[in-house]
C-alpha cells in the first residue's frame, strides 16, 4: 500500500512539473522563423517546428519552449534529403560523420548498386579485404542486415539503408564464372533475397555493365526481383548499356518490372557518348509509355556531365571472368593484350566501352590508386600518363590495372549539359551522388573523388534551381525527399509532418553552392546551416556537432521488432 501511494505521488509530481507554470521545456528542440517546405511540392509557409525525442511534435506558431532552439530566419526548412545512390559503404565505417553529404542536407544514404555489404561468404570476405588493403579493417558481419546494424551501432550521423546486390548474390552462389546459375543456385539466390528483405533491405540492385554482373541474363534478374516483390521491394539497376544499346537496356528494365510485378528505378539515367546523346528523348518516351501503362518506373541522376567508375569499364567482360587475379594474369599475356587493343578501340554493341564513349584519352582522368607508387598519377588524364610512359592509352590502361592491383578509379566525360537539364526537369527523377561520403582530411585525401561526392545536391539547388531556373525549389525538394521515400516504401520519413521522424535540413536558397571541382574535389558545399537527424542536431550554424544519431532504416519487408 505504501509503495502504491509513493508511486501515485511520483506520477502526480511529474505531471505537475510538466504542466503550466513549470520551468521544464515543452520540447527538446525548436526550429524557429523558417520558411517551411513540407516535401510534398506545395507552396512554402512560415512556421516553427517543434521536436520531441526523434519525432516532429508540432508545426505552427508560438508552440512553446524548448531545451534547444535553432534559428531559421530567412532560411528554407525542408525534410532531410535522400541520397538514392550512395557508395558510403566503406567511408561511413572509417568516418561516420558523413560530412560531405550532411553539409548538403542529406540525412539518408541508400546503398546497394549491384554490390552490397552482405551476404558475404568467408571467401568473399577474404577477397574483399585483399582488395582494400586496410590492416585496420575487420568484417564482423555476414548478412546485409548485420552490416547496416553494425553501422548504426558503430555510429553514423546519417541514416542508412540498402538494396541487396544482384552481383553480390551471384558471386556468393556462382562465383565469377560466365554461366547461368543452376536451378539450385538460383533458388538459393532467391532465398538470400528473401532473407535480406526480412532483415530490412529495400529490394534488389544490379549493375549490369560490370563482370560478373554482366553474365546475368534477364530471366535471372526477373526471378530475383520476384522474390523482392513478395515483400513490396523494388528493383533498381545500372542498366546493361547507357550507350550503343541504351534503348534495348531500358526495354530490359521495363520487362523485368512487368514480369516480376515490381517497381523499378534506373540508376543515374544518362545517354553516354556523343553519338548516343539524341537517344535520351526516345528513352524518356519509353519510360512515359511504361508509366502510362501502370508500371512504376522511376529514375535518378547526379548533376554532372562526367561519370566515375574504373578502367574495367573500358575492357570487355570476357577478359575479367574469374575475378581480379584472373583478369590481371590475362592482361600480361602478349596475345591477349594485342586482342584487347583491337577490341578496346573498336565500337561494339556487345559490351559497354566508356573509353570510346568519352571520345579520347584526354577525357579520361585517373583519380584513385591503391599502389602508393602510383598515387603521384592521381588527377592526371590517361593521355598524360600514356605520354609519360611512352605507351598507347590502351596499353597504359592494362599496365596500370596490373601494377595497381585494382581496377583504378577513373572519371569519364561522357554526357551533355543539355541532357543534364532535360533530366532534371523530369517529374519522376530523384538524385544520388554515386559516391562515398567523405571529408577533406586523413585517408580520404589519398585519392581524388568525383566532385559529386561533395556537390551533387548543392549543385542542384544552387546552379540548376536558383541560377538557371530549371525547376522550382519546392519541386526540387519534393524530388529529394517525399518522392524517393515513397518509391522506397519508407514510412514516416521524407515529409515534414507531425508524428514523422525529425530528419530536417535548413539551408539558404540564396547562397547554397557547390565548390568541388575535378582538379580540387575535396571542398565542402556551403549554404546548409542546420541538419537534424532523428531529432538530434548534427549540423549547427554550418558546423558538424559530432553527433551520430543515424539509424538503419528498414525496408517494407522487415519482419523484426
Amino acid at each position: 500500500m505504501i509503495k502504491r501511494i509513493l508511486t501515485l505521488g511520483l506520477a502526480a509530481l511529474l505531471i505537475a512539473c510538466s504542466g503550466p507554470g513549470s520551468d521544464a521545456p515543452d520540447f527538446d528542440l525548436l526550429i524557429t522563423n523558417g520558411l517551411v517546405y513540407d516535401g510534398l511540392g506545395g507552396e512554402p509557409f512560415e512556421a516553427d517546428i517543434a521536436i520531441s525525442g526523434d519525432r516532429i511534435a508540432a508545426i505552427g506558431s508560438e508552440l512553446g519552449s524548448a531545451a534547444q532552439t535553432l534559428d531559421a530566419e530567412g532560411l528554407a526548412v525542408s525534410p532531410g534529403f535522400i541520397n538514392m545512390l550512395s557508395w558510403g559503404t566503406m567511408s561511413l565505417i572509417h568516418d561516420g560523420r558523413s560530412q560531405s553529404d550532411i553539409r548538403q542536407g542529406v540525412t539518408l544514404e541508400v546503398m546497394g548498386e549491384g554490390w552490397s555489404m552482405g551476404p558475404l561468404s568467408e571467401t568473399m570476405k577474404a577477397g574483399f579485404l585483399q582488395q582494400i588493403s586496410d590492416d585496420d579493417f575487420e568484417i564482423t558481419w555476414t548478412t546485409l542486415g548485420e552490416y547496416l546494424q553494425f553501422l548504426e551501432d558503430k555510429g553514423v550521423s546519417s541514416n542508412v539503408a540498402s538494396f541487396v546486390g544482384a552481383t553480390t548474390l551471384r558471386i556468393y552462389e556462382v562465383g565469377y564464372d560466365d554461366r547461368p546459375p543452376t536451378d539450385d543456385e538460383l533458388e538459393r539466390m532467391r532465398g538470400h533475397v528473401r532473407q535480406a528483405m526480412e532483415e530490412g533491405a529495400l529490394g534488389v540492385g544490379s549493375s549490369l555493365i560490370y563482370a560478373p554482373a554482366f553474365y546475368a541474363e534477364t530471366d535471372e534478374l526477373i526471378e530475383l526481383s520476384k522474390a523482392a516483390a513478395e515483400y513490396d521491394g523494388r528493383y533498381i539497376s545500372h542498366l546493361r548499356s547507357e550507350g550503343n544499346q541504351f534503348l534495348e537496356a531500358v526495354d530490359e528494365l521495363i520487362t523485368i518490372a512487368r514480369e516480376a510485378d515490381i517497381g523499378a528505378e534506373i540508376y543515374h539515367l544518362k545517354a553516354a557518348g556523343e553519338a548516343n546523346f539524341h537517344k535520351l528523348d526516345a528513352v524518356i518516351e519509353k519510360i512515359e509509355a511504361a508509366r502510362a501503362e501502370g508500371l512504376d518506373i522511376t529514375t535518378d541522376m547526379y548533376t554532372y556531365t562526367a561519370g566515375a567508375t574504373g578502367l574495367d569499364a573500358s575492357m570487355p567482360p570476357w577478359v575479367q571472368e574469374g575475378g581480379y587475379e584472373a583478369w590481371a594474369d590475362r592482361l600480361q599475356d602478349p596475345e591477349i593484350r594485342e586482342r584487347l587493343v583491337t577490341e578496346i578501340t573498336t565500337p561494339t554493341n556487345e559490351w559497354e566501352n566508356l573509353y570510346l564513349a568519352a571520345g579520347s584519352a584526354e577525357k579520361v582522368i585517373l583519380v584513385d590508386f591503391k599502389n602508393d607508387n602510383l598515387k603521384h598519377l592521381t588527377g592526371k588524364t590517361l593521355a598524360e600518363v600514356a605520354e609519360m610512359r611512352g605507351t598507347s592509352p590502351e596499353i597504359t590502361m592494362m599496365d596500370l590495372v596490373v601494377e595497381d592491383g585494382s581496377r583504378v578509379g577513373t572519371v569519364y566525360f561522357i554526357m551533355s549539359e543539355d541532357n543534364v537539364k532535360k533530366k532534371i526537369a523530369l517529374p519522376w527523377m530523384a538524385f544520388g551522388s554515386d559516391s562515398e561520403s567523405l571529408a577533406p582530411e586523413g585517408r580520404f585525401l589519398d585519392s581524388n573523388p568525383h566532385p559529386r561526392a561533395y556537390g551533387t545536391f548543392a549543385r542542384l539547388l544552387g546552379k540548376y534551381v536558383r541560377d538557371e531556373g530549371v525547376i522550382p525549389l519546392e519541386e526540387a525538394i519534393r524530388r529529394l525527399t517525399s518522392f524517393p521515400a515513397a518509391n522506397l516504401r519508407i514510412a514516416e520519413r521524407g515529409t515534414l509532418k507531425e508524428g514523422y521522424f525529425a530528419d530536417i535540413a535548413v539551408f539558404d536558397p540564396a547562397t547554397i553552392q557547390d565548390h568541388a571541382t575535378f582538379s580540387e574535389p575535396h571542398q565542402y558545399s556551403t549554404g546548409v546551416m542546420h541538419v537534424v537527424v532523428n531529432g538530434v542536431p548534427v549540423l549547427v550554424d554550418g558546423e558538424h556537432t559530432g553527433q551520430m544519431p543515424g539509424r538503419f532504416v528498414k525496408g517494407p519487408g522487415y519482419t523484426g521488432e
